[in-house]
């Protein structure tokens, strides 16, 4: 009798891609080992090191596939996803390994909306899915419709905290010393905006996202941006969102920046605070760069943990590879 512990995860894979295909989304593969891994400041890469020789070979592991997918957006691919292994250099916990599977797809000339769209008809799906095939869902799954929140209106429900009015660093670290002493917050100066702004939402917001058991968080400040674009009727704002399934973070979408020139700016950026912080730099993203060149059309991604969705599915860690 075969072992069956593993069979959720390949129901849930065929599933997305049953999913995909059925919508005209084309699967792709790109390539695991890098030049440049990713840009984020906090997500560290692992390098590759050859065994006969003990020597570096200049690529990484890549921590997400999201430059080449966009190398094939500028090579005028449309609709098209991705589903495989990631590798990030992180302490591990039941939600963070060091090797994990991640879903990711784009959509040409469509905002982050339509990912919006393709998230609550994907889970709908997979749902469908288990129930058929004997596979016990976690609670009343999607009993009821996801909510969708900005983060400037999740500030005001759980800390009555107008977010957008604390944009300046001085401003939002003051709040943080003044109101909520009991955030930790290190002393010094070094810090960054953003630091201050996950100080807040990891101590004192996400710990009441399981309030709301299916939540897309959307419009976060411009500090957050990363390759995302800033919404043009709002510029305290950048257009990308978050799934939340009880309280666990489940993918991250971008309404894709196609500025080089900005793009350029932000890795510089990025750059600057990981061998500040980290003491090392990668190098520069050129896979990346040459698509902005070539041209990028309007576009937009998401990438999900589909471990971590297998778990919000099932209610249970051990569904996986260990």
């Amino acid at each position: 009798m075969k072992d069956q512990r593993l069979y959720p995860l390949f129901l849930l894979t065929q599933s997305i891609r049953t999913f995909f295909t059925q919508n005209g989304f084309l699967d792709i593969i790109t390539p695991p080992m890098v030049k440049n891994p990713g840009m984020e400041t906090h997500i560290h890469p692992f390098e590759v090191v050859s065994a006969a020789n003990r020597k570096t070979s200049g690529s990484y592991l890549h921590t997400s596939p999201e430059f080449h997918m966009k190398e094939l957006l500028s090579w005028g691919y449309e609709k098209i996803f991705t589903l495989g292994y990631c590798f990030r250099d992180e302490n591990k916990s039941p939600i963070h390994r060091q090797q994990f599977v991640m879903l990711e797809w784009y959509r040409a000339n469509s905002r982050y909306e339509s990912i919006m769209e393709d998230c609550e008809k994907l889970l709908a799906f997979c749902v469908s899915e288990f129930k058929r095939n004997g596979i016990a869902i976690s609670g009343d799954f999607l009993s009821s419709p996801f909510c969708k929140m900005t983060v400037q209106e999740l500030f005001f429900k759980f800390l009555s905290v107008d977010i957008l009015s604390f944009l300046e660093i001085g401003k939002i670290k003051k709040l943080l010393l003044d109101t909520f002493p009991e955030a930790p917050c290190p002393a010094g100066d070094d810090l960054a905006w953003d630091d201050y702004f996950f100080l807040l939402f990891l101590n004192k917001i996400e710990p009441r996202l399981k309030e709301i058991p299916l939540l897309i968080l959307y419009e976060y400040p411009y500090h957050l941006s990363a390759l995302s674009t800033i919404k043009a009727t709002d510029s305290r704002v950048c257009e990308r969102f978050e799934i939340y399934i009880h309280g666990v973070e489940i993918g991250n979408c971008f309404n894709e920046l196609c500025d080089i020139n900005i793009q350029k700016e932000r890795f510089h950026q990025q750059h600057a605070a990981k061998k500040k912080l980290y003491g090392y730099s990668l190098p520069t993203p050129q896979v990346l760069f040459n698509a902005l060149e070539r041209g990028l059309p309007p576009s937009a991604g998401i990438a999900v943990g589909v471990e971590r969705l297998m778990m919000a599915l099932t209610g249970r860690p051990d569904l996986f590879w260990d």
